[in-house]
């Protein structure tokens, strides 16, 4: 698939929201400037959350119809070059410096990806929560996908996941949870299901837009009323939540950043392609994982730290993600013929189970050799 016109862009403007938005947090000497500068860091987040939706979606999607499946194993392997090497390289590290802060179980919940659940774990991976979150969507939604092939049926399952969003909240409320469960899957599911539910109804939604014309701009203008003011409102409100916060004001914002993605990827915007944007866009990954160290804390950060982390993203880029990407680049072409040569003669529950079994283990790096490995000794078996 080629890369779709503006994404990185909208990468860039979310990376530096939580950027700007993490180091106004620590330099703010007010109560409410702290609260409004987190909520738009957590809404840099929240366009990550409905970009991935919105392409991983999109990407099944095109699979699906060009092959007439999904491919789990395929997807979790692509998964694994695209992001277990940068997080490595920034978890071992940090492991080895910080080993006197840090405790077996939020290691393990950070290289499982259970970090959203470790309700304890230090200031330095605290980050990795929406990590978590993405890698336990990774898990569910592809095998949704592939089970449920009724468009319908796949609209339903996603309106529930909105619906059913806030009600969660309320009921971690409810349980004197508030503040830690809100970066458990349930609590955040909804902004992953509205970029799928964009992605599904994309062809649709496009018809609208076209019937627009000269009232796009207004309606662009419309869109970003809620994306702009309800962190602004969160923030002012410390973090508290309301049942119009819940079951109006996120939905909105949500919707309204899933329609905006629309606007970007259809509009080729130039500000969103111009090569810095798109740039910083592409390192938006690795910056979010080096940020923490050098922006992020309770105590202010120096004005230099953005430029640091920054240094760092670059050097991991380029040294760590790249020629990961690369090394994934070779890899599919060889597999899919070997798969029309049918050498892999997997039954649907045989290739779940291969599937779930290298999505656990592929943090380690032996196991992209086993992968080799296994698919020479099946050629052997089948010769």
């Amino acid at each position: 698939m080629n890369r779709i016109p503006s994404l990185d862009g909208l990468r860039a403007i979310s990376i530096l929201l939580v950027v700007i938005g993490h180091l106004a947090e620590s330099r703010s000497t007010s109560k409410i400037g702290l609260d409004v500068a987190g909520a738009f860091a957590n809404l840099g987040v929240q366009i990550f959350f409905v970009i991935s939706g919105y392409l991983i979606t999109k990407l099944l999607l095109q699979e699906s119809r060009k092959t007439g499946t999904i491919s789990l194993r395929q997807f979790y392997i692509r998964r694994a070059y695209r992001i277990l090497p940068a997080a490595m390289f920034y978890m071992l590290p940090v492991f080895f410096i910080f080993r006197h802060e840090l405790r077996w179980y939020h290691a393990a919940a950070a290289m499982l990806y259970l970090a959203n659940f470790d309700f304890t774990h230090p200031w330095f991976l605290g980050h990795l929560w929406s990590l978590s979150v993405e890698e336990q969507f990774y898990l569910l939604w592809p095998s949704v996908l592939k089970k449920w092939t009724s468009e319908r049926t796949r609209v339903y399952i996603l309106v529930g996941v909105i619906a059913f969003a806030p009600f969660y909240r309320i009921l971690c409320h409810a349980l004197q949870l508030h503040g830690q469960a809100d970066g458990t899957f349930p609590a955040v599911a909804d902004a992953l299901a509205t970029g799928c539910l964009l992605s599904i109804v994309e062809s649709q939604l496009l018809s609208f837009l076209l019937k627009l014309k000269n009232w796009r701009l207004p309606f662009i203008f419309l869109l970003v009323l809620p994306v702009l003011l309800v962190p602004i409102y969160w923030g002012v409100r410390e973090f508290h939540l309301t049942l119009a916060l819940l079951f109006l004001l996120w939905p909105a914002m949500h919707f309204s950043i899933a329609g905006l993605l629309l606007c970007a990827v259809q509009s080729h915007t130039w500000i969103l392609n111009a090569k810095p944007i798109a740039w910083l866009g592409k390192v938006s990954y690795s910056l979010y994982l080096w940020q923490q160290l050098f922006v992020y804390g309770k105590h202010p950060r120096a004005w230099y730290g953005p430029l640091l982390a920054l240094g760092m993203a670059s050097i991991s880029y380029y040294l760590v993600e790249r020629p990961a990407l690369r090394l994934r680049e070779k890899r599919p072409s060889k597999a899919n013929q070997e798969e029309k040569a049918g050498l892999f003669p997997l039954t649907p529950r045989t290739e779940s189970s291969r599937a779930f079994f290298y999505f656990l283990d592929s943090r380690y790096v032996w196991v992209m050799r086993s992968c080799q490995q296994s698919e020479s000794s099946s050629r052997k078996t089948q010769a």
